[in-house]
């Protein structure tokens, strides 16, 4: 079993993907933390170094490489990784996909506690990213509504719920 948590930044796929990992026994991964440990540089390095075009490419090899090893697993995906290469339709094919539908008001409270270890937002100003969240949102909506399971409120679901939704999608 193969479970990709995507959504936007801040969603809360790291923190849902280690629990579910846990109870599920199940192999964690998050694909940024992959990127960086294979480039041996962060993500802003990445971007800053080599642009955005290079890091998407490697997004998508780092992701067909950890499907490729494992049958069974949980992935976090970056914020954009569905947008790109057809990776929505790669990850369906070899996984459940699950969007956290996060709202923007928590969005924006916690990139605005988490904003230096994301370059898409390094030049941002305070009072602009609620825009840009939006803005981001409503490009992405049409890759993150193909997911599988398209979970809303996720602070007001247990993680029982949470594993029998993904289970039974």
């Amino acid at each position: 079993m193969r479970i990709f948590l995507i959504g936007f930044m801040g969603s809360g796929k790291t923190h849902w993907g280690k629990q579910v990992a846990q109870r599920l026994s199940l192999p964690f991964y998050d694909l940024d933390e992959v990127i960086v440990e294979e480039e041996k540089r962060g993500i802003p390095d990445i971007f800053g170094e080599s642009g955005e075009e290079y890091f998407r490419s490697r997004e998508k090899e780092v992701l067909e490489k950890i499907v490729d090893e494992n049958t069974n697993m949980v992935l976090s995906c970056g914020g954009g990784t569905p947008c790109f290469f057809n990776n929505i339709e790669f990850m369906k094919k070899y996984g459940t996909v699950v969007w956290l539908n996060t709202q923007v008001d928590v969005l924006l409270h916690r990139l605005l506690k988490e904003r230096v270890q994301r370059p898409l937002l390094k030049d941002i100003r305070d009072e602009d990213l609620k825009h840009y969240i939006i803005r981001k949102l409503n490009e992405r909506r049409m890759y993150y509504e193909q997911a599988d399971v398209i979970i809303s409120k996720e602070d007001a679901i247990s993680m029982n719920d949470f594993i029998q939704t993904v289970l039974h999608a």
